[in-house]
């Protein structure tokens, strides 16, 4: 079964930049779907991004588009999100999450969840 543990989170000014980690322990297969979600206080989680493990593809919500970037590091069987150009609007507690099978953006069909990592922008 796999686990993931976020950090790299915490307090930045707008326009900063935060590198956020996902370290996975157990077998991730190269079926798997790696993605990125937040939330933030009073709303529902929203997908933020996703990579597949073996091709690399990425996919990224518009309010993210351009400012972030996902990548992995096989080897260090671990998932990254680079923040740039942060906003306010970016505050959220940030999710890593992993699925099996065909990819999606709904939280919901994500198989594993880490327990997130807080990101604060402050004005």
């Amino acid at each position: 079964q796999v686990q993931l543990v976020e950090s790299g989170g915490g307090l930045v000014r707008s326009g900063g930049s935060l590198r956020l980690s996902c370290a996975a322990s157990g077998r991730i297969f190269s079926s798997y779907t790696m993605g990125w979600f937040r939330q933030a206080p009073g709303k529902e989680r929203e997908f933020v991004c996703r990579i597949t493990w073996s091709g690399g593809r990425t996919y990224y919500a518009d309010s993210v588009e351009g400012r972030f970037t996902i990548s992995r590091d096989n080897a260090k069987n671990t998932v990254y999100l680079q923040m740039n150009s942060l906003k306010p609007e970016d505050t959220a507690v940030y999710y890593c999450a992993a699925k099996r099978g065909l990819v999606t953006s709904t939280p919901a069909y994500y198989d594993f969840w880490g327990q997130g990592t807080q990101v604060t922008v402050s004005s």
